[in-house]
């Protein structure tokens, strides 16, 4: 089997997934192992199952540097759901009453301000909202509390292309930051939080699976309204297996973890993914047709938003970019123009080929 005909998919979840992992998970469809059945047949308490699952974990820990002070859960309900699950188990941990800070920054981190006022007092510290969500605001103008059980964040908003390009410096505070769209495109220093989520259909594997990694000493405070499939604690006693795990979407994300570990890990996908990002940027702000939004500082390497300056173009652009095998460049409903993932599993070819056909049709425009 070849992937000639395979497009260059810029969706930004579910999103591309890296052809040679598709090509052994289709291999191992109907005999994984020498069993005689594919692994979504297995038990999951089965011995084999159970073996995937720990060098699923340890690929992680390598990948990321997580130390064993930090557990490794493998849920379901994605980062909505996390939405939830982080402030029923760290808001009980605030001095005087469940409370947490949140740093908005986009239409993902609102989202998660939003979900955690039905649990206790959410305390906006900062958003960029005023700014149509393109820049994040200065430090100097945040109003951290002092008695918030954490400080949320999310790291990339995958809708409006705006990422932090390092971690926030709070002091001894806690930090819960959702990876959901930049985890593994880039190093970061997993002691520098206490909590890091992020669902694993964008940059790991296909939607069905929820990475959460979290400090060990942040466990065990959960509210008592808490569902047993979310209280971090009773799912790290159990193997994150309190229910039937998506056995499939952890096999194949353990497949993605193998394939980054041949390719250099994290440190190798980090340089790919400025390359390309650079490449795109660079094209976009010489050009006179296209423009990015975005303050420049802040500006995502896995979620590339531009607009085109005469909209009436759009439609054209869509249709003849995805005649020309390059998919799924609408932007999102909420934000409008167009958008480019260019996660780990996106080819610089595909990147190259996107400013290649923009330019093309930039030409002809």
């Amino acid at each position: 089997m070849t992937f000639d005909r395979r497009i260059f998919n810029f969706a930004a979840g579910p999103a591309t997934l890296p052809a040679e992992v598709l090509q052994q998970a289709s291999e191992e469809m109907l005999n994984w192992r020498g069993l005689g059945c594919s692994v979504m047949e297995i038990s999951h308490r089965g011995p084999e199952f159970m073996a995937l699952y720990e060098e699923a974990l340890h690929d992680m820990r390598v990948l990321m540097g997580i130390p064993d002070s930090y557990a490794i859960l493998m849920l379901q309900g994605g980062g909505i759901g996390q939405n939830a699950a982080v402030p029923m188990n760290l808001m009980p941990l605030a001095k005087n009453g469940p409370k947490a800070d949140f740093l908005v920054t986009g239409i993902w981190s609102e989202k998660s301000f939003l979900e955690a006022q039905k649990y206790g007092q959410a305390h906006l510290v900062a958003s960029s909202k005023d700014q149509q969500f393109t820049t994040i605001p200065a430090s100097n103008t945040w109003h951290l509390s002092d008695d918030a059980a954490y400080l949320h964040y999310c790291a990339n908003e995958t809708i409006g292309g705006v990422e932090f390009q390092e971690v926030p410096d709070v002091g001894d505070r806690v930090l819960v930051a959702d990876i959901s769209s930049n985890i593994l495109s880039r190093k970061m220093d997993v002691t520098q939080c206490g909590v890091w989520f992020a669902g694993a259909q964008k940059n790991i594997g296909p939607a069905g699976v929820t990475f959460v990694i979290v400090r060990r000493d942040l466990m065990g405070h959960q509210m008592a309204i808490t569902p047993s499939i979310w209280d971090w604690a009773k799912e790290e006693a159990t193997q994150s297996m309190f229910n039937t795990p998506p056995t499939f979407a952890i096999y194949l994300s353990g497949l993605v973890f193998k394939w980054l570990l041949k390719r250099g890990g994290v440190a190798e996908m980090e340089r790919i993914n400025l390359e390309k990002s650079t490449l795109l940027y660079n094209y976009i702000d010489q050009s006179g047709l296209y423009e990015n939004r975005v303050d420049p500082r802040y500006r995502s390497r896995t979620n590339v938003t531009f607009f085109l300056k005469d909209e009436s173009l759009n439609a054209a652009f869509l249709a003849q970019s995805s005649s020309a095998g390059l998919a799924a460049l609408r932007g999102h409903k909420a934000a409008g123009g167009m958008r480019a993932s260019i996660y780990n599993a996106m080819p610089l070819e595909g990147v190259q080929a996107l400013v290649e056909f923009m330019r093309e049709f930039e030409r002809r425009a």
